[in-house]
């Protein structure tokens, strides 16, 4: 999640203090999260989807490795 969150983010052209506050969450959390230093709960799912205007299921899909 935090690769497709860090890149989803970047897409959209946020920073992660627009995120966190469109997210309700902090930008310090939403950093831990984009680094993995902690798992986000299905609800903080839910709250960084919609503050990106993504289907949840888009922070969690394995991105196709290049071999």
């Amino acid at each position: 999640m935090a690769v497709n969150l860090r890149r989803l983010r970047h897409d959209k052209q946020m920073t992660q203090e627009e995120l966190a506050d469109q997210s309700g969450l902090s930008a310090r959390y939403i950093g831990a999260i984009e680094r993995a230093d902690v798992s986000a709960s299905v609800t903080v799912l839910g709250q960084i989807a919609e503050a990106l205007g993504i289907e949840p299921g888009e922070l969690l899909k394995e991105l196709a490795r290049v071999r």
